[in-house]
């Protein structure tokens, strides 16, 4: 192993080295990267702490011994364990917004991230400074309540997780981000912890992988935590707690949003006569779906 290490000299060799090994591997990618190249430009890069957006004036660089070592830590467990790179870097990222993550959440790449940055919602909320108050539902590692306070100055966030450990993550990403006074943590069932409150906008990234889907996942997904991702049978089960409670907590005028991922299909197959919206990102079309207070119960 050293022997060929030492035939690997520079940037370039590492990262020729990467990809042929992501490759052979048969590696997954989606959790930040789509292709080997990206991933192996990402892990290389973090790895010799260097700019992420600056790859080619260190190309020909030649590495230490210790950088190689490294290099060949990094590369040898994505290519073994399967982990999603964002567990080997411990940082994930939705546009300019970076965020720790660990195995205690999933990595962030909600469809979210794209609509609330465009102002998809402004058709509904049209004064980004008149929203008081917000919720993020099942907030992960809290990058989406980041999001919503960068978004709407004024408004109040709630942050809402079942799981503890899910919210010492989003905890450290809130002091990170400055937001520790914006937004409040809470550790509840869904709507259980929020009586009394109203929010003008309540965004929702919940499980929706159904049992079928859950089964076929690649490895790579097997390291996140299956609370965050199994929602029963047909992956609906949080997604109709959400419409049946939600009205309860919505301002007369609010708006909730919900991810499904590719469940459209079947959220409309179970509510034929909820009159919903299907949002569109730059990410992807018909994700994310809103529904007015005036269209849910209680």
């Amino acid at each position: 192993m050293v022997e060929a290490d030492d035939a690997l000299l520079t940037l370039r060799d590492w990262l020729r080295y990467a990809v042929s090994r992501f490759t052979a591997g048969g590696l997954f990618f989606g959790h930040g990267t789509t292709n080997a190249f990206d991933e192996a430009v990402w892990l290389v890069l973090h790895t010799l702490h260097l700019p992420h957006d600056r790859l080619e004036p260190f190309l020909d660089a030649r590495l230490t011994g210790d950088e190689r070592i490294a290099l060949r830590r990094v590369i040898d467990r994505r290519v073994n364990e399967r982990l999603p790179a964002a567990y080997l870097t411990h940082e994930a990222w939705l546009r300019d917004y970076r965020f720790y993550v660990d195995q205690r959440v999933i990595v962030p790449r909600s469809y979210f991230a794209d609509l609330i940055f465009d102002d998809v919602f402004a058709a509904w909320l049209p004064d980004r400074e008149a929203v008081d108050n917000a919720l993020d539902m099942c907030t992960g590692s809290g990058c989406l309540a980041v999001l919503l306070a960068d978004a709407y100055p004024n408004a109040a966030v709630d942050a809402v997780d079942v799981s503890a450990d899910a919210l010492d993550v989003a905890r450290r990403n809130i002091g990170e981000h400055g937001l520790d006074r914006r937004i409040r943590l809470v550790a509840s069932d869904l709507f259980a912890g929020l009586a009394g409150r109203r929010y003008d906008v309540i965004i929702s990234n919940p499980p929706y992988v159904g049992a079928a889907a859950i089964n076929a996942l690649p490895p790579e997904y097997r390291h996140e935590p299956m609370l965050a991702l199994a929602a029963g049978s047909d992956g609906l089960g949080i997604v109709r707690r959400l419409l049946a409670e939600a009205g309860g907590y919505l301002a007369p005028d609010g708006v909730m949003a919900v991810e499904v991922g590719h469940n459209r299909e079947l959220v409309e197959l179970a509510f034929p006569h909820l009159p919903m919206v299907w949002l569109s990102a730059e990410s992807g079309e018909d994700k994310v779906f809103l529904v007015e207070r005036s269209a849910l119960p209680g």
